[in-house]
This record gives C-alpha cells, structure tokens and sequence, in this order.
C-alpha cells in the first residue's frame, strides 16, 4: 500500500497581505481566482460548515463545463477549508476523486497559503496529474496572490 503522502498534490505560495485580507479573499471572492484564466466558475453554494454543501460550476472559453458537488469536512475561519467529492449534501455517497485542503497561515508579515488534494488511489493521482494539476492550481494560487495583494 502507497503511504498517503505520496497520493497528495501540493502548491505553495507567500502573499503579501495579512491573513485575514487572503481569508476574506478566499472564501468571499472565489470566482476571482478559483480557476485559471480564461476559465471561469460559478458558485453554486458554499455552505461554510463542516457538511455543508460545496457546488460549483467551471466554464472553459470553448464551452467545456466541470460540475463539482461536494461537502466541506472541516471550515476553520481564518485558518482553512477542506472539502470532498466523496459525498454530496446529506452526507450522501458519492464518487471519490479526492479530498482537497485550502489552509492559510501568518508568516512574517504575510501569509503563507498552501493548497493540496489527496487522492485515495494511484489512479486517481495520475489523473489529476494529467488534468495539469501543478500548473492549474498554481495558476490559482498566483490569481489569488495578485487579488490579495492589489
């Protein structure tokens, strides 16, 4: 059995702007940095409590559409978020593709902020690498750099 750490995708950035400014930015102003430009999302719900609903809807420029439903397990204000595809709404089974955390902390005079989606299965892993993982989420976490730091 793969040790977990090894099924886990990770970006990490430092942004100039106190921790609560990147928070509010985070959860309030999502579609301004949640997917990488020229995509675009639509929020559904965000329900920020552990099992509340976590629904959204990205659009590509060619008219691609990616539809996420999920629960959030845990929502600590200024600090993180992390949700799953495992359930929907009701704690309802679901398909599982990951789990992904959203965390924040002070460093310095900033924030270090830090994204990562857990995979349960190797398969998984390889998928979300070939769907460009690094480079997408990276892109985010610049976009919600730049948004915060603005």
């Amino acid at each position: 059995m793969t040790d977990q750490a090894d099924r886990t995708l990770s970006v990490t950035t430092y942004i100039a702007a106190p921790p609560d400014k990147v928070w509010h930015a985070m959860t309030q102003r999502q579609e301004d940095w949640w997917c990488p430009r020229p995509w675009t999302v639509e929020i559904i719900e965000q329900d920020w409590r552990p099992g509340g609903r976590a629904a959204t809807i990205m659009r590509g420029p060619e008219g691609e559409e990616v539809s996420t439903e999920g629960v959030f397990l845990d929502v600590v204000p200024g600090r993180r978020f992390i949700s799953t595809d495992a359930f929907t709404a009701g704690w309802v089974p679901a398909g599982r593709f990951m789990v992904g955390v959203w965390e924040i902390e002070p460093e310095g005079a900033g924030t270090r902020y830090t994204a990562s989606a857990r995979h349960w299965t190797e398969e998984a892993l390889e998928q979300h690498k070939a769907m460009g993982f690094e480079r997408g989420w990276a892109v985010c976490a610049e976009q919600l750099k730049a948004l915060c730091e603005a």
